[in-house]
């Protein structure tokens, strides 16, 4: 069987998504998927980074993370975004990204990609499940194949019980809920998935 190509996206100001992100990459490797970690470009001005330390720092700390681009898509099977939310949906450099994808969709080049999605924000009930839930509406527009964790697992509901995907909430002092488990199950559901796809 091929080994499954894993596109893990993410957008981070201060690190949250970041780290989700790093965790479904270490899980996609133990599933045996050849994984590339990636963020979307940055759309904010310099000096709106620079007036927030945390920001400035992550920014800085993350500056040699590759960034995703159209050919990254298209060489995934499959795709897991992680991203914080804006008013309850994505933040305007996923959506972005995801915007200027409409090349490979009007080719047919979205079609069939396994696609889960993370989120954060800094409160329980900050949109995180509205912002995943954007992003599978766009997924369906690119006819990819939506692989939520659902409750697959009895570690769902340590990690809050999100059954779209995981889902954190950023205080100051870190991540509140424990969700490292969840995040790689997510991760190995979404493998597991793409290898069905991909291998018939």
């Amino acid at each position: 069987m091929a080994n499954v190509n894993l596109a893990v996206i993410y957008y981070s100001s201060t690190g949250t998504n970041y780290e989700l992100a790093k965790w479904a990459e270490e899980a996609g490797k133990e599933a045996g998927a050849d994984v590339k970690l990636l963020k979307v470009p940055e759309l904010a001005p310099q000096e709106a980074i620079d007036s927030n330390p945390a920001w400035k720092e992550h920014a800085e700390a993350t500056k040699d993370v590759p960034e995703a681009t159209s050919d990254d898509i298209e060489w995934a099977d499959a795709i897991i975004f992680s991203t914080p939310t804006r008013f309850g949906n994505v933040p305007s450099q996923m959506k972005q990204f995801l915007d200027m994808q409409g090349g490979l969709w009007a080719n047919g080049k979205t079609i069939n990609k396994v696609v889960s999605a993370m989120s954060s924000a800094q409160n329980p009930h900050g949109g995180q499940e509205k912002t995943i839930q954007a992003i599978y509406t766009s997924m369906m527009h690119w006819g990819a194949i939506i692989a939520a964790p659902g409750y697959s697992d009895p570690v769902i509901f340590g990690a809050g019980g999100n059954p779209y995907g995981t889902s954190v909430t950023a205080s100051e002092n870190g991540m509140v809920e424990d969700v490292e488990g969840a995040v790689k199950h997510q991760a190995k559901r979404t493998i597991e998935v793409a290898t069905k796809i991909k291998n018939g």
